[in-house]
């Protein structure tokens, strides 16, 4: 063996390369054994570790062969030399395919890196392959020694390590600058390992100098995923870190965004939407670390020990973000919230902050205070008996309620038809309002149960009365455009009918209608389904929110609800008097019947009166009442 590469195979040691292969096993191991979302990025790592392995292995074979020149063929010794060269240098390749889909380039750079990439490997390729032939690199003479020649190796490295560093620095803000230290960093050490073993003659760690940006890229990237567009990691990440924080009694300061455009599965910031969360995220608190809680909320949290003056700097913040806006006009909800104890040892600040951003209007921002923190707990005990209501399906349950407003008939001068109301009893709490329970059981999807228990209990209320000898023509139940996409709501409904011993023509649905085209399509098919079997259909809150004529034709509704803002306006308003006056003669010529609610004085009774009412509802008569008491203003048959 020729001196010059004495040194290199006298002092090799396997443990380098045994030591590469069994983390790469490892690595394999937990990549087939954990969840790890398929990206074309990850797959490239995949392949890296994959090439690594067989080049470790490649190397530990080599050197056994070369302590055995002669013995073994001298091409098995080039093939497994050239395996082991190729195989490294494949890696610095996938390397830079990796940074050209995370940096996203444009397609030109994407081109000439790939030609630039390819070429060296192609080249380097060739090179050990005519070297050995034309002994200008490594071969072994016919004496059995070993020369090393041109050092293709060494030289080809450097270039593959400059063109990566030089991409890193060029183009290091398109990446949470986080990203780019740490790889940059091991990218560093892994030359640092290199030019060691040059200076101390060692040959034993080239492969494992590899491993180093292999593992940054497994970690950062893909084990605890930063989005590398925004430098953001998981809400299970966020989770972490509030308990962390709770158990070790730190106080952060916790700043969301909520952009609703793209709160959509699949969607993706458009890239100047990308440049201004990771300077958010980066130039105003120390430590702060950024959170992606759904696809268009995320938080930045900061811990407020590292940050005295915070207060001053989120205001700061804001008025950054004030500045900013102008450019984007995307609609946002910010909170600013600091950690508290109560909700910290739930863990529960990303639904405290969907629940903030349900009270708020678009385009707002506001800061968590005690009273919201009271408002979020009361919601979730209320949230906590909607899922035990539903969980036990009783369809009796006596914390649901059914309330009663009985409707006034002109024409027969009587009350034989009302509205059924939904009311919510709670042990501990007393009667909840509806404009908290409604809302949340819609949308947490409890509301279909509610629906069920309220038209069952209408339904039993209705075969009593009648049973009774009281003349009851309907009772109407409000019905959410959530329970009509129920796939078994027209079964439920009959079968509801049906067990409680009622005649469907004694019960009437009320709808809210819909702008959406989906919703209006399931409207349409829930009515004609039910139509036949006698049940009656009011169109709900007419005057209010969308409405379109050529929509209300299509569906067989009976009577037309006016809204109660509708009947105040008439009173104070003659242009609104005449119009809500044409509508409803209108209808009325069509055979709809025409039902005012909001009704509170005699000046509302004469003016609906004169606006072609043919029904009546409101304070003036009563207030809403327990369905039981309906015996009170029903007429018993002569």
């Amino acid at each position: 063996m020729g001196s010059s590469l004495a040194w290199y195979y006298d002092n090799y040691s396997p443990v380098g390369d045994i030591l590469v292969m069994a983390v790469c096993l490892v690595f394999i191991i937990l990549i087939h054994t954990a969840y790890i979302n398929r990206t074309r990025n990850f797959m490239l790592l995949r392949y890296m570790i994959e090439i690594l392995f067989v080049a470790a292995l490649c190397d530990v074979v080599y050197h056994m062969m070369m302590n055995h020149v002669g013995e073994v063929p001298n091409l098995a010794i080039y093939l497994v030399r050239y395996l082991f060269c190729v195989g490294l240098f494949l890696i610095l390749f996938l390397t830079i395919m990796y940074m050209r889909e995370s940096l996203h380039l444009e397609p030109r750079m994407n081109l000439r890196l790939h030609i630039i990439g390819g070429a060296i490997l192609v080249t380097v390729a060739v090179l050990q392959i005519f070297g050995t032939i034309m002994h200008f690199g490594f071969y072994i003479d016919r004496d059995g020694i070993a020369h090393a020649g041109l050092p293709i190796f060494t030289i080809a490295y450097f270039i593959y390590v400059g063109m990566i560093v030089v991409v890193l620095f060029r183009f290091r803000d398109r990446v949470y600058r986080p990203v780019v230290n740490g790889v940059a960093f091991t990218v560093g050490l892994s030359l640092m390992v290199m030019i060691l073993q040059q200076v101390f003659h060692q040959s034993s760690y080239t492969a494992a100098s590899y491993l180093f940006p292999i593992y940054a890229l497994l970690y950062l990237a893909h084990a605890n995923p930063y989005d590398l567009e925004t430098g953001s990691v998981g809400e299970s990440a966020f989770e972490d870190l509030i308990r962390n924080s709770y158990e070790q009694k730190e106080e952060l300061l916790i700043m969301s965004l909520f952009l609703p455009e793209f709160d959509i599965s699949g969607k993706k910031y458009p890239v100047e939407i990308q440049k201004a969360v990771r300077f958010f995220s980066s130039s105003f608190f120390r430590g702060a670390s950024l959170f992606q809680l759904s696809n268009g909320l995320m938080a930045l949290v900061a811990d407020t020990a590292k940050n005295a003056d915070y207060i001053a700097k989120s205001q700061k913040m804001l008025d950054a973000f004030a500045e900013h806006y102008p450019k984007y006009r995307y609609d946002y909800k910010i909170v600013f919230s600091k950690t508290w104890n109560k909700i910290s040892a739930e863990n529960d600040y990303a639904g405290l902050i969907r629940y903030m951003h349900e009270q708020m209007p678009l385009n707002s921002f506001r800061r968590v205070e005690d009273k919201d923190i009271r408002k979020y707990l009361e919601h979730k005990f209320i949230l906590r008996a909607l899922a035990d209501i539903t969980a036990q399906g009783d369809m009796f349950d006596q914390r649901v309620e059914v309330y009663c407003q009985p409707v006034y008939n002109l024409r027969t001068g009587s009350y034989d038809t009302a509205e059924a109301l939904m009311r919510l009893r709670l042990p501990e709490y007393g009667l909840v309002s509806p404009d908290l329970f409604i809302p949340a059981a819609e949308n947490h999807k409890y509301i279909y149960m509610l629906t069920r228990i309220i038209l069952n209990k209408t339904c039993t209320q209705i075969r009593q009365m009648t049973q009774a000898g009281y003349r009851v023509k309907r009772i109407s139940v409000n019905v959410s455009v959530f329970d009509l996409w129920e796939p078994d709501f027209t079964s439920e409904v009959e079968r509801i009918i049906r067990d409680s011993g009622a005649s469907a023509e004694q019960l009437a649905i009320e709808i809210t209608e819909s702008q959406n085209e989906k919703d209006f399509a399931v409207i349409k098919e829930r009515v004609d389904e039910l139509k036949g079997s006698g049940i009656k259909f009011y169109l709900d809150d007419f005057g209010t929110g969308y409405s379109n004529f050529e929509r209300i034709m299509e569906l067989p509704f009976d009577i037309i609800k006016f809204d109660r803002s509708m009947v105040a306006a008439s009173r104070s308003d003659e242009k609104v008097k005449d119009m809500v006056s044409h509508l409803a003669r209108m209808f009325s010529d069509m055979d709809y019947a025409v039902l005012y609610e909001g009704v509170e004085t005699e000046e509302d009774e004469a003016c609906c009166i004169g606006m072609s009412a043919k029904y009546l509802q409101g304070y003036k008569y009563t207030k809403p009442i327990p369905i039981e008491r309906l015996t009170e203003y029903f007429e018993k048959r002569a």
